[in-house]
């Protein structure tokens, strides 16, 4: 007799206890999280309970193989904890607990639930918070948002006392990648400096961007040209027309022609060797030429009918 009153004195004590300082005192123990089973999830969801609940449904045991239960589930205690830090009038109002499959098989038989994770919430049945329109019944969260713990907070919030106070935990992975690429910046801009305070550096950007605006590159941006035309065709005929491929070829025309005079007035008359000198007047004369030929025959084409011609056909 005295092992019988031993044994069921401490359950003769909880159930004499106020629901509601139970419940506190569960989630206490928990963390913020109270671990259900059919007793308690029956008392966290009593008919005339004056506080609001989140439920998890889930199913963690590796047997069951629920990845989207393993991946939902630090999502909702973050949420949790984050609600254990408001006041104890309001935290004491709303509780979040969670209900295992393999420890409460007969409540997920009662919801109907054939799948996992679920998130119910149910609002205050009675009291100052208890709905206007009377409906007390679990509201269901919808996992369009994913299972991230902020679209989560942001629905729940709905139905607490205040808003959750979840924030964000700082990912200091991505600070920790901006930061190295910052250095890295920093690194290149350190080691080529020299390069970018050349004046020959920017001499040759400037040369080649007029080079490439100068044979036609915003007017084929402009007009949406396409590169080249049917048939391996890359030369447009007539002036207003115009292929992205004939950029290119204009712009080095261009470039080479302007190269071979400057090589010619600058560099030549400065070679100490006569035949070094005589050589690169006879290479960048050729050159100066036969550049000059391929831009007369590229006139030819477009313009059908021009008599002229150098080198080139």
């Amino acid at each position: 007799m005295k092992l019988f009153t031993l044994l069921f004195l401490p359950l003769a004590l909880v159930a004499g206890q106020d629901p509601l300082q139970q419940l506190v005192k569960l989630a206490k123990q928990g963390n913020g999280v109270i671990t259900l089973d059919p007793q308690t999830f029956d008392l966290l969801t009593n008919p005339k309970r004056t506080w609001s609940t989140s439920i998890q449904l889930t199913a963690l045991d590796k047997r069951r193989k629920c990845t989207p239960c393993k991946q939902f589930d630090p999502s909702f205690n973050a949420v949790a904890k984050a609600w254990s830090g408001v006041p104890a009038q309001h935290r004491n109002n709303h509780f979040f607990a969670t209900l295992d499959f393999d420890n409460g098989q007969t409540v997920f038989q009662k919801l109907g639930l054939q799948s996992a994770p679920v998130v119910y919430v149910y609002p205050a049945a009675e009291g100052p918070r208890a709905p206007a329109s009377g409906k007390v019944g679990p509201l269901k969260y919808d996992f369009s948002n994913g299972f991230d713990a902020a679209p989560l907070a942001e629905s729940l919030s709905k139905q607490t006392p205040i808003p959750i106070p979840y924030r964000e935990p700082i990912d200091w992975s991505r600070y920790f990648v901006i930061g190295l690429g910052v250095a890295a910046v920093l690194v290149t801009l350190r080691f080529s400096a020299p390069i970018l305070q050349n004046r020959w550096t920017w001499a040759l950007v400037t040369i080649t961007v007029s080079l490439v605006m100068t044979s036609g590159y915003m007017f084929t941006r402009i007009r949406s040209s396409p590169y080249n035309g049917g048939g391996g065709n890359w030369v447009a005929s007539g002036y207003q027309n115009q292929f992205g491929q004939e950029v290119t070829v204009v712009s080095c025309i261009y470039g080479l022609l302007a190269t071979s005079f400057l090589m010619l007035i600058l560099v030549v008359p400065r070679q100490t060797s006569p035949s070094r000198q005589r050589v690169q007047v006879y290479l960048w004369t050729g050159v100066f030429m036969i550049m000059y030929s391929m831009l007369v025959s590229l006139f030819r084409i477009k313009n059908r009918g021009y008599p002229f011609k150098l080198f080139l056909g």
